[in-house]
């Protein structure tokens, strides 16, 4: 049996050789076998494949003795929400995220919506599923559950109502599930959407849902422009993660709406800790430092950061890739508590977002992730770290090797999910310094992999 969509954090394949309903009731089964559930939410996303393989993964789960509570199409955040809501012993996610249309996968939790992922019961799953299953003496009942309501009202109480005024809003769900969701927030907002590619299409007929891909972002920027909106938000296929625009139709990095919104939290919640990835980090020090928080430094990736929060019982937590995670969010990230906030800090303080932002990038610009293709990833890492530790103000492992000096600062590390090494560089106040840095960075990595 082919076990290659069992991934680090989460299983994804393509469909049917390495994902099908076959191999799903036997993964039900084994979930069952390795956590002891109970009480399990099975949710799926808008792909074709989706209801076949969430309705055999329910067979397996009540074959194997636990019950199924069917919250059916939604978001992955929504698996999280009613797993931790409704005090369920787990939760299974039917979703490939941004992956091609003929992929598909899973993101399992337990209790508290906590991750499974390799490294605390997902190999064990992999490797039960090879093993012959009896059926449980008890049999698991089924139960539709309707979490939309519930979910909604607890979106709405990130904001205050009150302070908000009209604002008109581009929203691109990709044809992902997004769309539902922005329909039911709809009637409780003073906002107007202009809705882009808001039907939920399995079909994907403009592409996967992956708003980092520049050729997916035109659609979103354009309507912007055109509408003359104050803002564009663009998710990714099971919307866990949102994209900005600003009102000019700029697509803006990741790294400086973590630091937007940790301000935002620590103004309401009077201070407390923020949680952050090591790429790119003195905007996100800068911010919480003024808002009276505490910055929280762990490696990338949501097992470690939603760990990390729980450990240091942060209020926000965010990561440059455009996940955001949030204490009263069972630690989890959502892509609509983001923009839910942005929207209202853009009607509070009465600035653009452009404005919000350019003092931001202008103060610590940045490289952006850069990816490139390395042949021995921790030679080449090990000989920059020896070339540019010399002079160092500070070294740190906490996630690949982020180096530090007075004016500009640099991470470099392996990918956790691809043969990728990422390079990020920031300056201080200064864009061609950074901008020097990062092709000096670049040519440098890519002499040691042609030396070998």
């Amino acid at each position: 049996m082919d076990l290659s969509c069992f991934k680090a954090y989460d299983l994804r394949g393509r469909v049917p050789d390495q994902l099908n309903p076959v191999l799903a009731e036997k993964i039900g089964r084994a979930y069952v076998e390795i956590t002891g559930a109970k009480k399990v939410i099975v949710g799926y996303d808008i792909r074709l494949s989706s209801p076949d393989i969430a309705e055999a993964l329910s067979s397996g789960l009540m074959a194997a003795g636990a019950d199924v509570f069917d919250i059916g199409l939604c978001g992955t955040e929504q698996v999280y929400f009613a797993t931790s809501h409704y005090k369920m012993d787990g939760g299974i996610m039917v979703t490939a995220s941004h992956n091609p249309k003929d992929h598909n996968g899973m993101k399992m939790v337990g209790p508290e919506s906590r991750p499974i992922s390799s490294d605390n019961g997902l190999n064990e799953i992999r490797d039960r599923v090879l093993e012959p299953f009896g059926d449980a003496p008890q049999q698991g009942r089924y139960e539709p559950l309707e979490v939309m309501s519930a979910y909604v009202d607890h979106l709405l109480g990130y904001i205050d109502a009150g302070s908000l005024s009209p604002l008109t809003i581009v929203c691109n769900a990709g044809n992902g599930g997004a769309g539902l969701v922005i329909d039911e927030l709809e009637q409780h907002l003073p906002f107007e959407f202009v809705k882009v590619h808001h039907q939920p299409d399995g079909h994907f007929p403009n592409g996967a849902p992956n708003p980092i891909l520049p050729e997916n972002r035109a659609a979103t920027a354009d309507a912007v422009i055109a509408e003359g909106a104050a803002m564009g938000i663009a998710w990714d296929g099971d919307y866990d993660r949102c994209f900005f625009f600003d009102e000019n139709g700029r697509f803006i990095e990741g790294y400086y709406i973590v630091g937007l919104l940790a301000d935002q939290f620590l103004r309401k919640t009077g201070g407390g800790k923020v949680i952050h990835d090591p790429r790119l980090t003195w905007n996100t020090l800068d911010l919480v430092k003024a808002a009276g928080g505490e910055a929280i430094e762990s490696k990338t990736g949501h097992a470690f950061i939603k760990q990390r929060m729980r450990d240091e019982d942060a209020v926000y937590g965010g990561e440059m890739s455009a996940h955001h995670y949030f204490r009263d969010f069972a630690y989890c990230d959502s892509g609509m508590i983001p923009w839910l906030l942005v929207a209202e800090r853009l009607c509070q303080s009465g600035q653009t977002l452009s404005s919000l932002i350019d003092a931001r990038i202008e103060a610590y610009p940045a490289s952006g992730e850069i990816n490139r293709t390395i042949d021995d990833p921790p030679k080449v890492i090990a000989a920059i770290e020896a070339k540019y530790s010399v002079g160092a103000k500070n070294v740190s492992h906490v996630d690949g090797v982020s180096i530090e000096f007075d004016d500009w600062r640099f991470n470099l590390r392996m990918s956790n999910t691809e043969p990728v090494v990422r390079l990020n560089v920031e300056s201080r106040a200064n864009i061609p310094l950074m901008e020097e840095k990062t092709e000096e960075l670049l040519a440098e990595m890519q002499r040691l992999n042609e030396e070998g």
